[in-house]
């Protein structure tokens, strides 16, 4: 068969733009000779829809869609993902389900059997499983439709699986010659080469081609990064389809096999979080971004990053320097600023500071200066950056890394003003990895911007360290604690110091109100701080 990959970028109830992309896609693989159109999961109301499915009308709205879209599909058909009605009751009213629209008719439908509840995904607060599926017969071939998930459990590839069914071998078993799979699955770092491999394994076990149309754009703090991929009876590549792009691939079941070549995790990193912000700001109806501009290496990588998603004439990059601030580091703010070509301003707090300490002398009396004065510059700085959002109609982008964030290592209502928080998932050893990357082909960020100390500035002769074990301790402490879950004790008895991994989890466990409050942060890690990380503020477990 001759199959088109329509890998496109829906918006969440975007009914009316999501079909015409669909359609647009449809017309294209038409003229290509396309029996058949494979998109991706829930590609009529978005990925994922969360509770505006218990709006009234929406599922209603989303099937109207699908209906009018039906009727304008010809000789050329189209396996599209959206909700269903469950009819059978008692159980959840929605179904996540697939179907193959042909010749102005929807011809058949089938329901999503395996609902992910772990991390990001909570389908199963939604919609009702499926208790069988079998396959559709179209221009002679019998086809398994899937979703997602329902490749994610195959036992000769997973150790632990969370799911007793197997959906594509009992497809197998009832006569599918080829499997078709509708996804919308959520990228990290590392999460392609594991899905390949995967998919490589289930084919080749089963002895059947199966496709798989992945979901490519920003929805919130997801990032879907397309990557479709076809493959042959024997597990062999035969089509990729592009990262983080939109793209129609064209797909003959009967190619031969190809190699694979996927660029480095930098790479990859880079344009997840440019296709992250370009989304965000876009969906939410935002066309401008303004950044803090410290000297320190998060705000520059932000802010290269911030001009390859929204291009230079739309980014403003801001220095509010204090009496603690370096002349290296407003240096290399300005340098940066000249490097990326945007517009820069300076706008000095020392005098707001003052003036604040002199409002709150009368109350503080003679207490030593601390950490407050520290958390009252960051503040003023929040101010002045939030001020300009308002005026200017932008949106600001928060600098903080994933290892601030997890030992609150930020000042709430300060550093942590924003809308979006864009590299607050990518841990600071990583970050100095994507700056030396941005500087691959010549210098953008300046070289002494990555060569220095990493500073908050809040006091003379700050250091990072004077506070936090050197970064490749940290984040190495974080991976174990935050990512993989482990104890204390199991951590400590992995060779790292004990005094220094109880401390980094006691903070990593107090400040948990403080990212409660933080901005939405792009997810590119296995383990974020965000929806798929549901800690309690009021606890008391130390493990």
């Amino acid at each position: 068969m001759k199959i088109a990959f329509a890998q496109i970028n829906t918006t969440v109830g975007d009914f009316a733009g999501n079909t015409a992309r669909l359609r647009e896609a449809c017309e294209r693989a038409a003229e290509l000779g396309a029996e058949l159109v494979l998109a991706p999961e829930l590609a009529i109301t978005g990925y994922p829809p969360r509770d505006l499915l218990l709006k009234s009308g929406f599922i209603e709205g989303n099937l109207a869609a699908l209906a009018e879209l039906a009727a304008d599909i010809g000789d050329t058909a189209l396996v599209v993902g959206h909700v269903g009605l469950n009819a059978d009751q008692p159980g959840r009213p929605a179904t996540n389900a697939v179907s193959l629209l042909h010749r102005g008719k929807v011809v058949a439908t089938r329901t999503k059997s395996l609902l992910p509840t772990y991390d990001v995904f909570d389908e199963a607060r939604y919609f009702e499983p499926a208790t069988e599926n079998s396959p559709v017969d179209f221009n002679g071939h019998s086809l398994g439709l899937t979703v997602c998930e329902d490749v994610w459990n195959d036992e000769d590839f997973w150790c632990d699986r969370r799911y007793r069914a197997n959906p594509v071998e009992a497809l197998v078993e009832q006569g599918a010659e080829l499997i078709l799979n509708v996804s919308a699955s959520p990228w990290h770092l590392g999460k392609h080469r594991m899905r390949a491999d995967m998919l490589a394994s289930l084919a080749a076990k089963v002895a059947r081609p199966l496709l798989y149309c992945n979901a490519v754009g920003g929805n919130d703090e997801l990032i879907f990064d397309g990557g479709s991929l076809a493959l042959n009876a024997e597990g062999k590549p035969i089509a990729p389809g592009k990262f983080f792009a939109e793209d129609l691939v064209m797909v003959d079941t009967e190619a031969s096999p190809i190699e694979l070549s996927t660029p480095k995790d930098e790479a990859l990193l880079h344009d997840a979080l440019v296709l992250g912000v370009r989304d965000y700001l876009g969906k939410c109806g935002f066309r401008s971004a303004v950044i803090g501009l410290s000297g320190g290496i998060d705000s520059a990588v932000t802010a290269v990053l911030a001009v390859a998603a929204l291009g230079r004439e739309n980014v403003r990059g801001v220095a509010l320097p204090s009496q603690y601030s370096s002349a290296g580091s407003l240096d290399d703010a300005q340098a940066l600023a000249k490097n990326l070509g945007i517009q820069y301003d300076v706008v000095p707090i020392k005098a707001g500071f003052e003036t604040a300490k002199q409002s709150l002398e009368p109350v503080f009396g003679d207490r030593p200066e601390d950490v407050t004065e520290e958390n009252m510059q960051a503040r003023l700085r929040g101010l002045l950056l939030m001020a300009m959002s308002n005026k200017f109609g932008s949106l600001v982008l928060t600098t903080g890394n994933k290892s601030e964030l997890a030992v609150g290592y930020c000042t709430l209502y300060g550093d942590m003003c924003g809308g979006l928080a864009v590299i607050s998932d990518v841990p600071k050893t990583m970050v100095y990895r994507l700056a030396r990357w941005m500087n691959r082909d010549g210098e953008v960020i300046p070289a002494s911007t990555i060569e220095k100390p990493p500073s908050a500035e809040l006091r003379p002769d700050q250091k990072d360290e004077d506070s936090l074990p050197p970064y490749d301790v940290l984040d190495a402490i974080l991976e174990r604690y935050v990512v993989e879950g482990q104890s204390v004790d199991e951590i400590i008895a992995a060779d790292f110091d004990a005094d220094t991994v109880r401390r980094i989890a006691r903070l990593i466990d107090l400040n948990e109100y403080k990212r409660r409050q933080a901005a939405p942060g792009l997810k590119v890690t296995s383990k974020a701080f965000g929806v798929g990380r549901r800690i309690p503020v009021a606890q008391r477990y130390q493990g």
